[in-house]
C-alpha cells in the first residue's frame, strides 16, 4: 500500500530534525532480522546508549538529508537500511550494535557512519565498538594523572630525606 504524500512529508520533516540534531548517525543493513529482533535492538539502543533505531524508506531518508549539513550518503542508501541516531557519544551505540550482531548471525551490518559531520567507514565504527567503556578510559586518565603527582611527591620526599640526612651528617661533623 502506497504511503500518502502528507504522511511522507511528515516523516521526512521529523527525520530531518532528528538528523540535524544527531551527532552520530550509523546506517545499517538489517537484512535477515525479524521484526521482534529489530524491536529488541531498538530497546537496547534506547536503554544502553540513548540512541534511536529507525527503519525509513531510502527515498525519504535522502530527502531528509537534503536539508542538513550531513555529508552525502546517497551511495550507501541502497537496499534495506535503518538509521541509528545518537547524541555525542559514538562509542555506546557502536558497542550496542556490535554486541547485538554477535548474537544475531552478525546482523545488522553497519554500512557507514557519520561522526561529528564526518563520514566514518564500517571498519572505523568497528574500532569504536572495541574501545573500552568511557568510565574505564576516564579512570585510566585519572590514574595516569595521579601517578604523575605521586611520582613528583615521591621525588620531593626523597629529596627532603636526602637533605635531612646531609644536615644530620654536617651536625655530627660539627660536634666532632
Amino acid at each position: 500500500m502506497a504511503m500518502k504524500l502528507d504522511r511522507k512529508q511528515t516523516i521526512t520533516e521529523e527525520l530531518q530534525g532528528k538528523l540535524s540534531s544527531a551527532e552520530v548517525v550509523y546506517l545499517t543493513d538489517f537484512t535477515g532480522l525479524t521484526v521482534e529482533a529489530i524491536g529488541d535492538l531498538r530497546k537496547k539502543l534506547r536503554e544502553e546508549a540513548g540512541a534511536e533505531y529507525r527503519v525509513v524508506k531510502n527515498t525519504l531518508t535522502l530527502r531528509a538529508l537534503e536539508g542538513t549539513d550531513l555529508p552525502d550518503l546517497q551511495e550507501h542508501l541502497q537496499g534495506p537500511t535503518a538509521l541509528v541516531l545518537a547524541g555525542s557519544d559514538p562509542v555506546a551505540p557502536a558497542k550496542v550494535v556490535r554486541e547485538f550482531a554477535k548474537g544475531n548471525d552478525e546482523r545488522p551490518v553497519v554500512k557507514v557512519g557519520v561522526v561529528e559531520r564526518r563520514v566514518v567507514t564500517q571498519e572505523e565504527v568497528t574500532r569504536l565498538a572495541e574501545l573500552p567503556p568511557r568510565e574505564h578510559l576516564l579512570a585510566a586518565i585519572a590514574g595516569s594523572l595521579t601517578a604523575g603527582v605521586g611520582g613528583i611527591a615521591g621525588a620531593l620526599n626523597s629529596l627532603i630525606r636526602d637533605i635531612a640526612y646531609m644536615v644530620e651528617e654536617v651536625a655530627k661533623q660539627g660536634e666532632q
